[in-house]
Order: C-alpha cells, then sequence, then structure tokens
C-alpha cells in the first residue's frame, strides 16, 4: 500500500502518519528528512545534495527522486509508503509514478485531510502546554482544572508557540493551497483522491482512513 498522506498545517497530519505506521508497518518518507539522513550518511545522493545546499540553491527535482528511489529500495517489497511533502508538482508526480513502477509499486490513494480555515486558526492559536511536564491545553476546549495550575504536574508556568497565531496560520494554510494545487487534478483524473473532514475527533479520522485503505 503506497499513499499520499496531504493536509495543511495543524490538520492532524503528523498523527495519522504515526498511527498509519504503528498499524500497518508503513514507512513515512518525509523529503525534509531523507534528504538530511541522505546528506549525514554521506551517500552519493546525499553528496549531490549538500553541495547544492551549501550553494545556497534548491534541491533539484533528479536529487529528490534518487533519494526516494534509495529509500524504498531500502524498504523491501512488503512495507508500504507514506508520502509527506512530495509530490508538489506535476512534474514530481509523473516521476513519482515512474519510481513506484519501476520497483512493481503503484500508488493507491492519495487523502487529502479537509480543514476549516477559521475553525483550524482556533484550534491552532488556542492551544498552550505546562511549561513543566508539556501537558496541552485549549482555551475553549480543554482548561486546566483549576484555573493556572497543570492537571498533570501541578506546575504553575504555562508557555505558548509563538507561531501559533492567526498571521501565521493563514499563510501556511496560502502555501498549503498554493503546493497542493498542481497535483490534485492530476491525481483526481486518475480516479484516487478521497477527502476526509480533518476536523473531526482524531479516532474518528483513524477510522475513515482505515475505511479508505480497507
Amino acid at each position: 500500500m503506497n499513499i499520499i498522506l496531504l493536509g495543511p498545517p495543524g490538520a492532524g497530519k503528523g498523527t495519522q502518519a504515526q498511527r498509519l505506521v504503528e498499524r500497518h508497518g508503513m514507512r513515512q518518507l518525509s523529503t525534509g528528512d531523507m534528504l538530511r539522513a541522505a546528506v549525514k550518511a554521506g551517500t552519493p545522493i546525499g553528496l549531490q545534495a549538500k553541495a547544492v545546499m551549501e550553494r545556497g540553491e534548491l534541491v533539484s527535482d533528479e536529487i529528490v527522486s534518487g533519494i526516494i528511489g534509495e529509500e524504498l529500495d531500502a524498504m523491501g517489497p512488503d512495507a508500504g509508503a507514506i508520502f509527506d511533502g512530495y509530490p508538489r508538482t506535476e512534474a514530481q508526480a509523473m516521476s513519482l509514478e515512474k519510481l513506484l513502477a519501476d520497483r512493481g509499486r503503484t500508488l493507491d490513494h492519495v487523502i487529502e485531510l479537509e480543514v476549516d480555515e477559521d475553525a483550524l486558526v482556533e484550534r491552532i492559536t488556542g492551544r498552550f502546554t505546562c511549561a513543566t511536564c508539556g501537558k496541552g491545553y485549549h482555551d475553549k476546549f480543554e482548561q486546566p482544572k483549576l484555573p493556572g495550575t497543570c492537571d498533570k504536574c501541578g506546575g504553575t508556568e504555562f508557555k505558548r508557540r509563538p507561531d501559533d497565531n492567526a498571521e501565521t496560520v493563514r499563510t501556511r494554510m496560502a502555501e498549503y493551497r498554493a503546493k497542493t494545487a498542481p497535483i490534485l487534478p492530476y491525481y483526481e483524473a486518475k480516479g484516487i483522491v478521497t477527502r476526509i473532514n480533518g476536523m473531526a475527533e482524531m479516532d474518528e479520522v483513524t477510522a475513515e482512513i482505515e475505511k479508505v485503505i480497507g
């Protein structure tokens, strides 16, 4: 099973990908992580990528494809892949198709976690955590039982991520739409796109994904 999991920051994509990894033994292939790992390991393609990055240039599609190919070869034939952050253009989508076909694989599903932008802004901007133990809370959905005191450890210091603000969330949404707009029509034409409500409870989203992948 090979799938692309799409969703803007805050949609819960990371959580759902991790659940697929745990339940089905799939590998999450994040291009950013793979590039860093290849550079660190000093593989031939990693060295190419390092030289490009040191020049301050963007890594070419050819190098990214090579790194994905290396990962697919290392995985073995029985493990499924979750593609994260790739492809972002129609050319990359066609390249991925060839990478998979060369290894006797096909792309089975493209799953997009849909969100309501205003609701997502509320979800993200209301988040805060205990500075001591890291337990998460929310202004609207989960306040500490005793105001100002962490339920888990009794700490009284709380913190918010500086980028959890409305402007940043809306910028991320715009970036996400710009990146996914080119590839969705390509996959829709193949009939493999499924949209799931990413604003539902996490377990509900997981159940819907399980229905899709069977």
